[in-house]
């Protein structure tokens, strides 16, 4: 297979855009499905009779796949060529939609759910290392502004495609509408993707697989158990979690020792790299953890539709719209360092409303500070992750898009566990309404009650109680909500100590150094 020429023009030309093509349908599959499947868990829970925690799972299990394939994504697509693998990886998405459409039970929607994850997760970092290398150095900020479509109809027409979907047909539809998209993307692939030639030059380092995706799974299963123990030290929690962590440290300090390690943490040597990757870590904590309560705050609290609650979410996809050309644009010509801090001030001064909300906050105040938010957001992830694979060799811009997507990954999920903790152990802090009990002889509190009325009218039928009572729940959990937005609040402005050390001077990139030289011919597969 012979190398494509690099380019040297900052435009994308028409090459670049039909690669991109392939890869932005994969990558808005997979992103589009994260945030549709949010606004679906209150109707998980009534329509398969299950607590919030446990419908939660249908969220947690798609990541921990997530976590556990990407690290071998790299060594397969060597192994068996981008092209290939990238099409196995939208077939297994796409059929895991169709089985997630079939689920009778909360437990098979979570096993399909991961199904689903295992071909996700190997789809946005292929996705990256294709366009990468086709897009080349000149044109990364351009390139990553083009990868942040997807980005960005996550969040305008997930919570609205699930809306409109949920109300006016079903919730098998969230997954039966990712068959067709699937189908054209594999025949989009087929037609637009070079043709594998691959050359395996590594070994598979077995024994780093058996320590780090075992290691992820089980640390990330054991944050993700918490909002359901509600405690630490319950042994679902923190015996996953330990074994986890311990497995993830071997793997730290055995993956200095192979040539080629499963996840090349050599890379961290790079300063741009581990700079941009801490400030994404902890940005994504605070933003996504607390993001994904966005739209319980609009159903629970607020009553309203799926469909609504995801149109009063688009402001902030909108708001991302506008700012993610411009800071494409920008991060390849201004250093990533004299943007970012101002884009992460835009995000702290939306979230900020949402520490004070209440059950009657004004919606132009919220949808206003959500399109702030947006704004910030499309001048923060893509320059974010511009400034982490920009100066790497073009032998490590695999290795590194890996390490960014396992990092985005673990921080999200670490982050809704946080934030699902918090809001949880809140809300059960709730008065309990004396002499009222559920079907299961449980009782029931007032937020409890409030919430589930909002959900379910029928409810205060089955329980009458004064209406003074149901305002009081609802107060008490919207200030759960605002308490736990706070604790996401004081996560973003953390994320300015990080922010401050990305590069305020332009640097070289290195992206073309070692493609021909030191002995070396040009490497068809770029990924290691």
């Amino acid at each position: 297979m012979t190398q494509q020429p690099v380019a040297t023009s900052n435009k994308l030309d028409a090459a670049v855009l039909k690669v991109a093509g392939v890869v932005v349908l994969g990558a808005i599959m997979s992103i589009l499905d994260v945030t549709v499947v949010s606004v679906a868990l209150p109707t998980f829970q009534n329509e398969f009779d299950a607590s919030y925690a446990r419908v939660a799972w249908t969220m947690t299990g798609y990541t921990l796949a997530l976590a556990t394939v990407i690290p071998l994504s790299g060594w397969a697509a060597d192994r068996f060529g981008t092209k290939r693998l990238y099409m196995v990886a939208l077939a297994l998405f796409t059929i895991g939609s169709g089985l997630c459409a079939t689920a009778d039970s909360i437990g098979e929607l979570i096993a399909w759910r991961v199904v689903q994850g295992l071909g996700g997760g190997m789809l946005m970092p292929l996705g990256m290392t294709i366009m990468t290398r086709a897009a080349g150095p000149h044109r990364i900020g351009r390139l990553m502004a083009v990868l942040g479509i997807p980005m960005l109809l996550g969040p305008i027409g997930g919570p609205i495609l699930g809306g409109w979907l949920i109300d006016t047909a079903s919730w098998h539809w969230i997954f039966l509408i990712n068959l067709p998209i699937g189908v054209v993307a594999l025949i989009y692939a087929q037609l637009a993707l070079p043709k594998d030639n691959p050359e395996p030059s590594e070994s598979f380092d077995f024994l780093g697989m058996l320590m780090l995706s075992p290691g992820l799974a089980l640390f990330l299963y054991g944050v993700s158990s918490l909002p359901e123990a509600g405690t630490v030290r319950d042994n679902g929690v923190w015996l996953p979690m330990l074994v986890g962590a311990v497995l993830v440290v071997a793997f730290v300090f055995y993956s200095f020792r192979p040539q080629h390690p499963l996840l090349d943490l050599r890379l961290f040597r790079n300063r741009n790299l581990t700079i941009a990757a801490a400030t994404l870590f902890v940005f994504i904590i605070a933003f996504m953890g607390a993001g994904l309560l966005f739209p319980s705050y609009f159903l629970q609290i607020r009553g309203e539709s799926t469909l609504t609650a995801g149109l009063l979410m688009a402001p902030q996809g909108i708001g991302a719209m506008l700012t993610m050309p411009i800071a494409g644009m920008l991060a390849d010509k201004v250093p990533v360092g004299r943007t970012v801090p101002f884009a992460l001030v835009l995000i702290a001064a939306g979230f900020f409303t949402f520490t004070q909300v209440d059950p009657h906050t004004s919606y132009w105040l919220l949808c206003g500070s959500l399109f702030v938010m947006g704004l910030g957001m499309g001048g923060t992830m893509m320059p974010i992750m511009t400034s982490a694979l920009k100066t790497l060799h073009a032998a490590e811009v695999a290795r590194g898009s890996t390490l960014v997507n396992i990092l985005q990954q673990i921080g999200g999920s670490v982050g809704a566990a946080v934030m699902s903790v918090i809001l949880t152990s809140r809300l059960n802090g709730s008065e309990v309404i004396p002499g009222v009990t559920d079907p299961s002889g449980n009782p029931v509190s007032e937020a409890d009650l409030a919430i589930g009325s909002q959900l379910r009218p029928e409810l205060l039928q089955q329980f009458p109680v004064p209406p003074t009572l149901i305002e009081r729940g609802l107060d008490f959990a919207a200030g759960s909500f605002a308490t736990t937005f706070w604790v996401g609040f004081g996560l973003v402005l953390l994320t300015f100590i990080p922010a401050a050390l990305l590069p305020r001077r332009r640097e070289p990139s290195h992206l073309l150094d070692g493609e021909a030289g030191e002995g070396q011919r040009p490497t068809p597969v770029p990924i290691h």
